[in-house]
């Protein structure tokens, strides 16, 4: 297959993960009277470690087999922004105990994406450049992947007999883990977004 198709194996994964975001997002937003909490919560976790897999297999099939191009390039970081930013929004809808945290974190990834994506879009309409993700932005995805995990996992964890009373109240109500793995995705989200407006600055020519 050329290096310039549009439709090779890993564009088809990217364009797969982005399907399966509506999906998760419908599961995830089920009411329980309908499916319960739990059963969604697997079921929509299931979704999302296959649609974040398909990332890490998309970058990996692509280099090894010379398949990168323009469109992963650009198509491949929007996709994880639909499935991360798109799981931030169920994680605020859907647990109550840490909203007030993971809005700040949505808020955060909302506005670095915007920057980000403002900077890609600029450099490609004035130099034809396109910024692709470094390793900081890498690592970011795999932290927003891990902490979104976490906060479906852990409180489903604590719901099995015998575990959430095997630990303190205070432990159970404000998932520790969870809330740790959030501030450290707050932390290297800003960090990245910094680098990335940092290194894509010399593209914005003020005087066009």
């Amino acid at each position: 297959m050329s290096k310039k198709a549009k439709m090779n194996l890993p564009n088809k994964l990217t364009v797969l993960r982005i399907i399966m975001v509506p999906i998760f997002l419908v599961v995830m937003m089920l009411p329980e009277s309908v499916i319960p909490f739990n059963v969604s919560g697997i079921i929509g976790i299931s979704i999302f470690i296959i649609a974040s897999l398909t990332d890490m297999l998309d970058g990996k099939i692509a280099r090894k087999y010379n398949l990168v191009t323009d469109f992963g390039k650009l198509m491949d970081p929007l996709a994880d922004k639909f499935l991360v930013i798109g799981a931030l929004t169920v994680i605020v809808y859907r647990y109550a105990n840490v909203r007030t945290l993971f809005i700040i974190a949505l808020l955060i990834v909302v506005f670095r994406e915007l920057a980000v994506t403002s900077i890609r879009l600029v450099a490609a309409s004035s130099g034809g450049v396109v910024i692709a993700a470094n390793m900081l932005g890498k690592i970011k995805t795999v932290t927003q992947i891990v902490c979104i995990c976490a906060a479906v996992i852990e409180p489903m964890i604590y719901s099995i007999s015998g575990v959430s009373s095997a630990l303190p109240a205070w432990w159970v109500a404000n998932v520790p883990v969870t809330t740790a793995l959030c501030v450290a995705m707050i932390v290297i989200t800003v960090w990245s977004g910094i680098n990335y407006i940092v290194g894509g600055w010399k593209f914005i020519d003020s005087e066009k």
